[in-house]
């Protein structure tokens, strides 16, 4: 019996069996076991960090985009299925033709644009030849929590297959892009972010791709921003199968939004999130039909809206024209607003 083995499990093990809960000597201390909780924990941590990373990074690749000036750029992209298609920001691969992409192993492969989508600041890119290449899962945003760890793999400021790693900080964030436009349904994350690290992936410790990285505020610390994983699916999907996102506009600016469990049960609702209008454009499809500021959505027509993500669904290219039941939330109160959206036009 390794009784005195500082680290071995044995030790840990009749530790635990004399002095733990149930034990002997339940409630005696006569001093501390020599192995270190502290050091296990971080032990733990680091491990969780590297099998992550490990999991992921094959899949992330450099992007070189040519500037105005003829200057060559550097973004990040994640592979995410084995035939070359690559998932990236609208402003990293800035409409161009086609883009220098170094994957993995160090070849340099050419990417084509299959579509783009500057309203979620997504684009998918596709290798111009056949390749097989490591491609990581897309995971479900929505079962994010805060606090939650979460891993940034990127190329910052040219520094290669660069880490970082955080917690999240809160999710269905909305934040005025570059252009201006508002890209909704964003996780906030400590992790940290820089030039470079726009469209490369936020990862979670089950090594899913849970949001890709988009921006960060100029002068604050630790407020970085990744578009949600379920967003990135959804316009994968329409980019795919349409080349761009054709969608219904209403004109309300989102965020998903707690709704406590007693409220819940006195307005018979089956769910605890959903999305507050955090604002409304004057003259827009909302505003005509009567929404406002503060409403919360809990649902569109038979679908059940749980957050920003549900409303982008919701508002598909099979919305436009089509009159929708829009069930909130108002003072405590059910209500049902009818509102018709109109297609979201121009770039």
């Amino acid at each position: 019996m390794r009784l005195f083995d500082p680290r071995g499990r044995a030790f840990e093990r009749k530790w635990e069996q004399t002095f733990g809960p149930g034990g002997p000597m339940d409630g005696y201390h006569y001093g501390a076991p020599v192995y270190d909780s502290g050091e296990a924990a971080l032990d733990a941590y680091s491990s969780t960090v590297i099998a992550t990373v490990n999991a992921v990074a094959p899949s992330v690749v450099r992007i070189h985009p040519i500037s105005e000036d003829g200057r060559m750029g550097v973004g990040s992209g994640v592979v995410v299925s084995t035939d070359g298609l690559i998932l990236t920001n609208s402003h990293v691969a800035r409409g161009e033709a086609c883009l220098e992409v170094v994957v993995s192993d160090g070849r340099v492969l050419m990417a084509c644009p299959v579509g783009d989508d500057p309203y979620t600041d997504l684009a998918l890119l596709r290798i111009d030849k056949p390749v097989t290449l490591p491609a990581a899962k897309l995971g479900d945003s929505k079962a994010l929590r805060r606090g939650q760890l979460v891993v940034a793999i990127g190329n910052p400021l040219g520094f290669e297959a660069t880490v970082t790693a955080g917690v999240v900080s809160a999710v269905g964030r909305s934040l005025r892009g570059e252009t201006g436009r508002l890209i909704e349904d964003l996780i906030q994350t400590d992790a940290a972010l820089n030039p470079g690290n726009s469209g490369g992936p936020l990862v979670s410790t089950r090594r899913e791709v849970v949001g890709i990285n988009t921006a960060v505020i100029a002068g604050a610390q630790n407020i970085c921003f990744a578009v949600s994983s379920n967003t990135a699916s959804f316009v994968m999907d329409e980019l795919l199968k349409y080349g761009r996102v054709r969608r219904g506009f209403v004109g309300i600016a989102a965020q998903q939004v707690a709704i406590p469990r007693q409220l819940a049960v006195a307005a018979g609702l089956r769910q605890l999130t959903a999305a507050i209008i955090a604002g409304i454009e004057e003259g827009s499809p909302a505003a005509l039909a009567g929404l406002r500021e503060g409403d919360v959505i809990v649902g569109v027509d038979e679908r059940r809206i749980t957050g920003v993500d549900d409303l982008l669904r919701a508002l598909d290219h099979d919305s436009i024209g089509r009159p929708l039941a829009f069930h909130v939330l108002r003072a405590g109160k059910r209500m049902t607003v009818t509102v018709t959206p109109t297609e979201r036009l121009g770039r």
